[in-house]
């Protein structure tokens, strides 16, 4: 900028230079005193540089500003303005300038700040996105794509989809995406020796132009293992309850009817058959009770009954069930509870986590076996410890005994009148006071079920 203004002045001086020759050449024959030429000359000179140093003040200078800044403008620097005194239409100029540039600067910080927010609602989606051209090449995956496939960016971008991914089902509703021009749903599962199967399921919708043509096709995965494991569980459910309902309303309907043929006649057999009924209802009882407890625990967990109670008192309590059921099956008690134990905790729901476990290890220990009750505060929990000298559980099903209806022995917990949902109803009251539970066991010798229940709720904490 500074060469070319410099070639302008000196533009402007040789034509300055030639004017004044020319005058002096026109007045020498006029004037015969050269000293009134040289002055006349000089006059001339300085009134042509005025002149000068105005047009490019006024023009010259503010053309070469306006010049620079639109020049960094096109350039993509939406910061530069126009400074320094203009006048005239040349001041309108420089202003309307300066409010393009403020307009694009504007713009382009609100088209950054939309694709940083796009970039970041991508990205943090729980769900796999790829975006496809008409062409067929990928230019975008996220983050949660990368995670369920593995691999890098620079693995997938600029790549053909068929060349990159190697689900074949993927293929399939890219093809019939761009084929059918319309949103495409499928589902598929991956397979692996070292883990669980994964589900997924795969949406392709078409993109299109303002003059709707296909221009591309963007695929969503979601994983669904979890919907998958859930609808096993809810089928597992309800083939559970059918199966465990069937057996005592069989047995009723059964005795029943031998009743009404004619065994009622039989003062022996009707008081049998009655008995038998009776504690078939009962187990129905017993098992609808739990199934609506565990259905409110499920539903309410906020919602439990926070109080300052002592442990001791809350065993007291229970003490004469325990006592009465031990002696009944011939098995020793043995007790070890330090008292004054306080904790922050609903009553009943601790009644229930020591009644059910208690239960469950009463099931499963035989005549002349040992049931220990252990109950001492361990930093800021309370631990509830309950061991048995049983026939114990297996390694590969500890992971499965707080299942609803799973049993580690079908036989002997049902000829107990378990109902298979105690531990359940137990894992679930435990987690809802943000304690937790453990499970120690060894086939053949017994198993220890240890309670961590936090002195101090979260839930009064909170009210706090």
């Amino acid at each position: 900028m500074n060469k070319l203004f410099a070639k302008k002045i000196a533009r402007y001086a040789l034509i300055l230079f030639t004017v004044c020759i020319m005058a002096g050449l026109l007045l020498t024959p006029v004037v015969s005193n050269i000293y009134i030429l040289i002055a006349v000359l000089f006059f001339l000179y300085l009134i042509t540089m005025i002149l000068i140093i105005y047009i490019v003040e006024t023009y010259v200078k503010p053309l070469g500003r306006l010049s620079y800044t639109m020049d960094k403008l096109l350039e993509g620097n939406y910061y530069t303005r126009i400074s320094g005194p203009t006048k005239g239409e040349i001041a309108e100029l420089s202003s309307k300038i300066n409010q393009l540039a403020r307009s694009l600067s504007e713009l382009t910080i609100q088209e950054q700040i939309q694709s940083e927010q796009l970039s970041t609602v991508i990205e943090n989606t729980e769900s796999g996105l790829v975006l496809i051209d008409e062409k067929g090449y990928i230019h975008l995956v996220n983050r949660t794509f990368l995670s369920m496939f593995g691999k890098t960016p620079q693995d997938y971008i600029g790549y053909l989809y068929y060349d990159v991914i190697e689900n074949e089902l993927i293929h399939k509703t890219v093809q019939t995406t761009f084929l059918q021009e319309t949103r495409v749903k499928d589902s598929f599962s991956i397979e692996s020796l070292d883990n669980p199967t994964v589900y997924f399921e795969v949406i392709g919708a078409p993109i299109f132009n303002e003059r709707n043509l296909l221009k591309g096709a963007v695929l969503v995965i979601y994983d669904i293992t979890e919907f998958k494991q859930l609808e096993v569980m809810r089928k597992d459910f309800v083939a559970n309850v059918s199966h465990e309902l069937k057996t005592p309303v069989t047995s009723i309907r059964g005795f029943s009817e031998t009743l009404l043929d004619g065994a009622q006649e039989d003062p022996e057999i009707r008081e049998q058959f009655l008995q038998i009924i009776f504690k078939e209802s009962k187990r129905i009882q017993l098992l609808i009770e739990d199934l609506l407890i565990l259905s409110k625990i499920e539903k309410d967990e906020p919602h439990i009954n926070i109080n300052e109670i002592y442990i001791d008192d809350v065993f007291a309590e229970l003490l004469p069930v325990f006592t009465q059921r031990a002696k009944k099956e011939n098995i020793t008690l043995e007790i070890d509870i330090k008292e004054h134990i306080s904790l922050q905790a609903d009553e009943d729901k601790v009644k229930q986590i020591l009644l059910n476990v208690f239960m469950n290890a009463i099931n499963y220990t035989p005549e002349d076996g040992t049931v220990s009750i252990m109950m001492k505060e361990v930093d800021e929990d309370v631990l509830i410890k309950i061991s048995d000298t049983g026939i114990g559980i297996e390694k590969e099903a500890l992971p499965r005994i707080f299942e609803r209806f799973y049993r580690v022995d079908k036989d002997r917990s049902r000829g107990s009148g378990g109902t298979g949902l105690g531990l359940a109803i137990v894992k679930h009251i435990v987690e809802a006071h943000r304690g937790k539970i453990e499970v120690e066991s060894e086939l053949g010798k017994g198993t220890t079920f240890s309670i961590y229940l936090p002195k101090h709720s979260a839930y009064l904490l909170e009210r706090e």
